[in-house]
């Protein structure tokens, strides 16, 4: 950072962020691009699946040309074999923004995970790690039950938590699972515990993206078709080539188990595509309704996407670089 501790985007000490947030398929990344090209940003991927290398095209990351246009970090930093976590995921974040600030370069957060913005902003519930050997245990557990009977395994036993979470959804059930086979107590509890101290302190604004339902589910679609033409068959079966464990969070991608199952002579890519396109749309909606509920950052602008409201941000942002910290 420079010596004297300003900014040269507004005059202002430096300590300032943006987030462009919201659902799949809203706009975030042009948004983003455009902020960035205007006020000399940085763009700090915040999508807990554009952070693996070999999952460009089944994740929408940004492509060669949007990375020659503006900074871009923290975009396939890892390998689909590790495991990111908010945890994880925050340290690296504020690096990235520290490093921006360094350059004098407006920090500008993009993705949909809320839950990593909500660890940046307000730090993690204080849930403690688990032994690798509980891990296994339990992920063995998941294997031999299946998603159905292992529901009902975690209801038996945490009723709270198994209402909150359907069999499909392996990542959390497991994760529950396995908190309570380590510490005793539900992940529910842990997670009503008063958060540790927030790791990062700035001033942020956010412009958080909409589009009517319609339309986002219609851009859903179009999306995984332009992700099948672009390739996405290849980038799938080139990570079933690694013979990864199916529990990674690299594995449960978007899109991933369909087109998997197509791959393995199990359903058609007509059929495939069809139950794709429904899981991105109900995540869509599951993301929209968190967002509403948990908006992240200070100063929010509700905006849907479009070249023409492009102005009204530049405004908003303007403005909010030109203001005093409180």
């Amino acid at each position: 950072m420079r010596h004297d501790g300003m900014s040269k985007l507004s005059g202002e000490p430096a300590g300032k962020a943006v987030i462009v947030a919201g659902p799949t398929a809203s706009g975030k990344s042009g948004i983003a691009l455009a902020l960035a090209e205007q006020f000399a940003g940085t763009i700090i991927n915040a999508d807990s699946m554009q952070v693996y290398r070999e999952l460009r095209i089944l994740t929408a990351r940004p492509d060669a040309a949007a990375e020659a246009r503006a900074p871009h970090r923290l975009y396939g930093v890892l390998a689909a074999a590790e495991a990111c976590s908010a945890a994880r995921w925050r340290d690296m974040a504020i690096g990235a923004i520290e490093a921006a600030w360094a350059e004098d370069r407006l920090p500008i957060l993009v993705g949909g995970t809320g839950l990593y913005l909500q660890a940046l902003l307000h730090g993690l519930a204080p849930v403690p790690d688990v032994p690798a050997p509980v891990r296994e245990r339990v992920r063995a557990l998941h294997r031999r039950l299946g998603p159905a009977g292992f529901h009902q395994a975690l209801a038996a036993r945490d009723p709270v938590m198994a209402a909150r979470l359907g069999p499909s959804d392996t990542q959390r059930l497991v994760r529950a699972f396995e908190v309570l086979e380590a510490t005793g107590t539900s992940l529910a509890e842990w997670q009503a515990r008063p958060a540790e101290g927030p790791a990062f302190s700035a001033a942020t604004a956010t412009i958080l993206l909409e589009p009517p339902r319609a339309e986002l589910y219609a851009r859903c679609d179009q999306r995984f078709r332009r992700m099948l033409a672009d390739g996405a068959l290849d980038e799938v079966r080139a990570l079933d080539d690694l013979g990864l464990d199916p529990a990674l969070p690299a594995m449960k991608a978007l899109g991933m188990l369909e087109l998997r199952r197509h791959l393995a002579g199990a359903i058609t890519l007509e059929a495939a595509t069809a139950a794709a396109q429904q899981s991105t749309r109900r995540y869509a909606k599951r993301q929209v309704t968190w967002f509403r509920h948990r908006s992240p950052g200070e100063t929010i602008l509700r905006a849907q996407f479009s070249e023409s409201l492009l102005p009204e941000n530049f405004a908003f942002i303007r403005q909010f670089l030109l203001t005093a910290p409180a």
